[in-house]
Order: structure tokens, then C-alpha cells, then sequence
């Protein structure tokens, strides 16, 4: 069976480059190295599947705003017949430091609405997530403005390599499983 990887973000071009949509980047990554059919709908998400390094993959965008993913997470468990326990949710969070990553199952929300409405439809915190850091926001920027601006010129010079270690912690998870991917990709690049 195919392991579904849900990316957050808010669709819309004017969001395309917001730091809220770091999750679709990581997607698109996995969408560069694997083979994929062709997108379609299906309920309230875009889907491709396919493969990458000869794992099946289901990826999915939510086509809700970022506040409302768990439509979509609820209809593609239902649809697909898997449980949110074997769901892959990749997503910004403000209390990691850009371009480091937290690979995790369960735990609370931490501010992020979309982790929250999943939680909140699927009736369990118990999924595994990606979690990949943007940074505070500077003083006196209000964390939801923060989130919806794009990256500054510095960020983007460094996103291809964030969002490609993104990348290689999903298909580490589906390979090896949550705790080596856990082993691998919880401490900080450079150590």
C-alpha cells in the first residue's frame, strides 16, 4: 500500500512563496525525484501517485486554506482505507530554527492550525509529521503575518537544500520507518 504525505499550505498563487507553504516545496521536491501520475482531485485535495526510489507515495495538497487541512486528511484516509497513523503530514513551525528538522509521531498542535484541524478531524494526534523550521518571527511582526510573507533573499538562497532534506526525511520514514529516520534527521545538519 502507498504511504500518503499530506504537505500544508494555502492555496492561491499569492501564497505560493510564503513561508506557510514550505511543506508544498518539500512536495514538489519529492515530485522532482519520483514518478508521478498526472494531478487530479479528489474530495479537498490535489493528489498525485507515484514513486520515488521505488517507494509508493500518494502525495496530497489540501486545497482548503491551512486552517481547515483535516477535510482533506479525513476524506483521503477514508478514501485511500489507511489510518491517520500511517499518514506523513509535512509542515512549517515557527518554534524550530529555519532549515532544521523535527520528525515526531503524536504531540500537540504547537500553534499550527492545520496540525490543529487534523488532530481535530481525524479525533487523534497519533501521525507522523515533518516538521520544517522557519524561525520566529523578528520582534514586533505578528507570527501570522510572518508566516504568510514570503522568505527574504538569505532564506531562499538556503530553501533548496531545507526543503531537500524535507525530502530525504519522507522517504527515509517510508524506507526505514519513523525512528531511524528519527535518528537521522533530528539533529541539526551540520552536526
Amino acid at each position: 500500500m502507498a504511504t500518503l504525505v499530506i504537505g500544508l499550505g494555502n492555496p492561491g498563487g499569492e501564497y505560493a512563496s510564503s513561508r506557510h507553504n514550505v511543506g508544498w516545496r518539500a512536495l514538489a521536491e519529492l515530485e522532482r525525484r519520483g514518478r508521478f501520475g498526472r494531478e487530479r482531485k479528489e474530495g479537498p485535495s490535489k493528489i498525485r501517485e507515484g514513486s520515488v526510489d521505488g517507494l509508493d507515495i500518494v502525495i496530497a495538497r489540501p486545497t482548503t486554506y491551512m486552517n481547515l487541512s483535516g477535510r482533506a486528511g479525513r476524506h483521503l484516509t477514508a478514501k485511500l482505507g489507511t489510518g491517520p497513523e500511517d499518514a506523513i503530514v509535512v509542515h512549517d513551525d515557527l518554534d524550530l530554527p529555519l532549515g532544521r528538522l523535527r520528525l515526531r509521531r503524536g504531540g500537540s498542535a504547537g500553534g499550527q492550525r492545520g496540525v490543529r484541524h487534523l488532530i481535530d478531524s481525524w479525533q487523534t494526534q497519533d501521525f507522523m509529521r515533518v516538521r520544517i523550521g522557519i524561525g520566529r518571527p523578528p520582534p514586533g511582526v505578528d507570527p501570522v503575518d510572518y508566516v504568510l510573507q514570503a522568505f527574504d533573499p538569505d532564506e531562499r538562497e538556503r530553501l533548496p537544500a531545507i526543503v531537500g532534506r524535507a525530502a530525504d526525511a519522507v522517504v527515509a520514514i517510508v524506507r526505514e520507518g519513523l525512528e531511524p529516520a528519527m535518528n537521522q534527521f533530528n539533529r541539526a545538519p551540520d552536526d
